[in-house]
């Protein structure tokens, strides 16, 4: 793909204070690189040479909550299908489907929700990780970083395009450790042999939207694939708030235990549970 250059209201303003060139940051903050912008009378002129008029740069200016992209023209990086999809320009960008966050983004940025989740687990070297739900693939990539191999399994297409143009997620494709299998990770699990995994981070969709991964059949299939001695994180939501008047990580223990697991306890920095494989069958909590 070739090289994208993206703006939020941030960026558009500065572009609007200026009169003349300015150097700009157009990679959301991935880096610290930056280009330089010229005006055209009232248009500003960017790296790849498209002209972007001013009334369009004062429409992104005024749109605090969305992220755009230049690739000859301007786009805003959003997908409108059965659902809507859009990218947040907080720092890392989140996704956002029909009005819903998938990162965390209140008292803690979506790079350290995600560093959170992972330390529950803590990769090590040439461990084997599952990523059950990839969203923008910020797991899998701290995962790797930590020098794990990497498991990631999207359903969305949509969610997989917009990793594939927000520059926080570009080690997914380029790292050489993250392999991304496209499906429903309760059927993609089945797929795997016993004792597949070191360790499992299982971050699912909240549950009125994707029940069947808080099921302790699905649960039984991560115990299956996971080797003995095992971890496993899974990410539940806010422990103060109920679904339906019912705890919701308190239903998420008592299956985990069902299901075989050991150790299982809340982890309330990174709002989940971790539980892990007895190293033998006569293990107990």
């Amino acid at each position: 793909m070739d090289e994208l250059y993206f703006l939020t209201a941030r960026e558009a303003k500065r572009l609007l204070l200026s009169s003349g060139k300015v150097r700009l940051n157009l990679d959301l903050r991935k880096t610290n690189r930056t280009f330089e912008i010229e005006r055209d009378g009232e248009g500003f002129v960017f790296p790849d040479g498209t002209r972007v008029e001013r009334d369009v740069i004062e429409r992104i200016a005024r749109d605090e909550g969305s992220v755009y992209f230049i690739r000859n023209g301007v786009y805003k990086a959003a997908i409108a299908g059965e659902h809507f999809y859009k990218l947040v320009p907080t720092i890392p960008p989140t996704i956002e489907i029909n009005g819903i966050r998938m990162h965390r983004t209140k008292d803690v940025n979506p790079l350290q929700d995600t560093r959170n989740k992972v330390n529950a687990v803590k990769p090590k070297e040439g461990e084997t990780v599952l990523d059950t739900c990839m969203g923008l693939g910020y797991t899998a990539i701290e995962a790797a970083k930590r020098g794990a191999y990497v498991i990631t399994v999207e359903k969305d297409p949509n969610v997989l395009e917009l990793a594939r143009i927000n520059p926080w997620s570009r080690e997914l494709f380029t790292g050489g450790k993250i392999q991304i299998i496209r499906g429903d990770a309760s059927e993609v699990v089945k797929k795997f042999r016993p004792g597949s995994f070191d360790a499992v981070i299982h971050d699912p969709p909240r549950f009125s939207l994707a029940g069947h991964l808080y099921s302790e059949e699905f649960y039984r299939e991560l115990y299956r694939v996971l080797k003995p001695g095992g971890r496993l994180f899974h990410y539940v939501g806010n422990p103060g708030k109920k679904y339906r008047r019912k705890d919701l990580q308190k239903g998420v223990m008592e299956r985990l235990r069902k299901a075989g697991f050991v150790g299982v306890r809340r982890v309330e920095e990174a709002l989940g549970v971790v539980a892990r494989k007895p190293e033998k069958e006569k293990d107990k909590d």
